[in-house]
Order: structure tokens, then C-alpha cells, then sequence
């Protein structure tokens, strides 16, 4: 998606990852966007309408990137963020964020056409406003 809100998506998840973009920090950027759009989304399209687009989505992003199938063949799931961030941990953490950025993409994409640029902006602007507003977690180690 080479769209203005392509970019933001990509932004946002790199936001939310920060610095240090170890697995763990790219698994957990991308479930929580997941939880924040499901959030978003949930009162407009219901558990049901979120749930479809989630395993939609999957599908394409396996569909359009063959590397990617294997994540998709282990997360035959509805909205369990659990286990896809347990399929997401197994990547590396450039095929995560690839997984990442196409995944959420995807997501936007099919929400745009089921009701609308301009509705699906409105609805997922804050997500991606918050998370770029928001500072990323750092590493506390020593």
C-alpha cells in the first residue's frame, strides 16, 4: 500500500517497536496494533467482522507472499493474539516486521473496502496516532 496511511501504518509499528528491534518487541508491536484496531473496529463491525478480516487477511498475506505461508498454515486462528505472537517469536525479526507491516496493511486494506476510506481512516487514525505519539518501550538491562 503506497498510500499516506501505508506510510503510517509502517511508522506506527516502527514507533511502537523503537531502537532495539529485538523478536519479542516486534511481536508485541504488532499484537498490540492488532488489539488496538480490534478495539477500534470492534463496536463498528463486531467480534465477528474483526475476526473475519483477521483470518481474511492472513490468508492474503500468505496468498501474496509464499514466505509467509508458514505463518499463516500455524495460526489457524480467529482473533488468538497468544498464538499468533507465538508464530511471530519463531521468525526473525526482519520476517516479523515484514510479517508485521503486510499483515497490518492488508488488514487496512480489506477494512477500506468493506466500509470506506474514509470511515476506516476516522476509525484506525487514533491507533496510529497514538502509537507514534507514544514513546517506544526501551530495554531495561543492565
Amino acid at each position: 500500500m503506497e498510500s499516506e496511511e501505508g506510510h503510517q501504518i509502517v511508522a506506527s509499528l516502527a514507533c511502537r517497536i523503537g531502537d532495539i528491534a529485538d523478536i519479542a518487541q516486534v511481536a508485541d508491536a504488532i499484537i498490540a496494533t492488532l488489539k488496538d484496531m480490534d478495539s477500534a473496529l470492534m463496536p463498528i463491525i463486531g467480534q465477528q467482522g474483526v475476526a473475519a478480516l483477521f483470518r481474511r487477511s492472513l490468508l492474503l498475506c500468505a496468498t501474496a507472499h509464499p514466505r509467509l505461508a508458514n505463518a499463516y498454515q500455524s495460526a489457524q486462528i480467529d482473533t488468538n493474539l497468544t498464538e499468533l505472537k507465538s508464530v511471530i517469536v519463531q521468525q526473525s525479526s526482519v520476517e516479523a516486521l515484514f510479517f508485521g507491516g503486510v499483515m497490518l496493511t492488508t488488514f487496512y486494506e480489506l477494512l477500506t473496502t468493506l466500509i470506506g476510506p474514509s470511515l476506516s481512516a476516522r476509525l484506525v487514525r487514533d491507533v496510529w496516532d497514538n502509537s507514534l505519539s507514544v514513546p517506544p518501550a526501551q530495554e531495561t538491562s543492565p
